[in-house]
């Protein structure tokens, strides 16, 4: 029986990179964490110990912030793309490149209906999210969110599920909905506008789970990745992750008093994990 190297990738994770954008009358903040991951003719390097096809990560990393001065100044789809087109026509062993980025948001303040023009909050735990990968085949553009925490105290339900004798779970067609929303999409094209693109399908994930009548997170998961597909022809599948961050009804009776869904404990654990991915046919 032979032995040989199975699949294989090196890079450089969690590039934090933080760049200030003048504009004449303002600053713009931008705050990301980049990855790379390199797939290609790597074998002797782990059975010879030959390091001649060898891309440093440290290089790796020392490219991320150079680059950045020029080409990071507008969507993290648009340098991720420029990151990876730079890593893979210049490593001729290099048969993949995977660059991702997490972008954590800022906001200029505001006071008395103007913006500041260089201060900033954040606060917010939504990250936005970009994933490039290039081969000789080409280029292909995935996007998304990550940390959306969402809620609503209504149109949610879940009942006439399996009962034995471990259930105690009470069957409910009013309960708090809430989750923390993860959503990746694939684009069947890298030329678009990507900031345009992304806040509009952002804007239909917000108002289709604010208007779903959910009878589970299920049910609502394959409504968001639906209406995402019907609304925007260049997204070709959309994976979402929805974890159920119960608020279960307090017991008040115990008191002598009724909880008309009014009082929950917040509970982090543990949680219900759901995820799906909704394609076209």
């Amino acid at each position: 029986m032979g032995i040989k190297l199975g699949i294989n990738a090196y890079g450089k994770n969690a590039i934090n990179l933080s760049k200030i954008i003048r504009h004449a009358d303002h600053h713009e903040f931008r705050q990301i964490s980049v990855s790379v991951a390199l797939e290609g003719e790597f074998e002797t390097a782990h059975t010879l110990g030959d390091n001649s096809t060898i891309l440093p990560t440290d290089t790796q990393k020392n490219t991320v912030y150079a680059l950045a001065k020029e080409h990071f100044t507008t969507t993290i789809e648009a340098f991720g793309i420029h990151l990876a087109n730079f890593f893979f026509t210049r490593n001729p062993q290099v048969s993949k490149v995977r660059i991702e980025i997490i972008e954590h948001g800022w906001q200029r303040m505001s006071f008395d209906g103007e913006a500041h023009t260089h201060a900033f909050t954040g606060g917010s735990s939504e990250k936005r999210r970009a994933i490039i990968t290039q081969t000789a085949q080409g280029v292909q553009v995935s996007a998304g969110l990550q940390d959306l925490l969402l809620l609503k105290t209504t149109d949610s339900a879940f009942e006439k599920y399996i009962q034995d004798e471990y259930t105690v779970l009470k069957e409910t067609t009013d309960r708090i909905l809430a989750t923390k929303c993860e959503a990746t999409w694939k684009y069947t094209t890298s030329d678009l506008d990507f900031e345009a693109t992304y806040q509009m399908i952002r804007t239909s994930l917000l108002r289709t789970f604010a208007g779903h009548k959910s009878l589970s997170v299920q049910h609502t998961l394959y409504a968001i990745g639906e209406q995402i597909l019907l609304e925007n022809e260049v997204v070709k599948e959309v994976s979402l992750i929805m974890p159920n961050k119960h608020h279960i009804p307090f017991n008040l009776e115990q008191f002598g008093m009724e909880n008309n869904n009014e009082i929950f404990i917040a509970t982090d654990e543990p949680f219900g994990y759901i995820t799906g991915t909704v394609v076209r046919d």
